[in-house]
């Protein structure tokens, strides 16, 4: 194989700068659809989560429910609201960069709006080549 073919994810395509894309880590997708995918029980099907199998954090997890279920229920749909906020941005970073392909805007948006800053931090350290004139 030739070293060109065994480019590393999340460098620059053949086609350039404009269609840079580069995926969140691992981790981090494991992490944030976990805790959403949990705090999504917490507010709508809080009956199904087995607390006391959880130790302190089923705990924390019962008295939040029992105690604090509106200000959860904002918590949940402000944390949605702002990955809408910053996958709107990183169609504005996209335009900033040269990012012009619009298959790679489209995984840039729903990166972005899925894992939140964890993609959106990847964007914004992007420094596209300077073009000489």
């Amino acid at each position: 194989m030739q070293a060109a073919a065994m480019e590393p994810v999340g460098r620059m395509s053949a086609k350039g700068s404009d269609a840079y894309f580069k995926r969140t880590s691992f981790f981090w997708m494991a992490v944030i659809t976990g805790s959403f995918g949990y705090y999504t029980l917490l507010m709508f099907w809080p009956q199904s989560i087995p607390y006391k199998s959880l130790g302190l954090w089923g705990n924390i997890s019962k008295y939040l429910v029992d105690n604090y279920h509106p200000v959860l229920y904002i918590g949940y749909w402000l944390a949605w609201l702002l990955h809408g906020v910053e996958a709107l941005y990183s169609v504005k970073l996209c335009s900033d960069k040269g990012i012009t392909n619009s298959s790679t805007r489209t995984k840039w948006v729903l990166q972005t709006f899925l894992f939140g800053f964890s993609s959106l931090q990847h964007l914004l350290s992007y420094k596209p080549e300077q073009k000489e004139k």
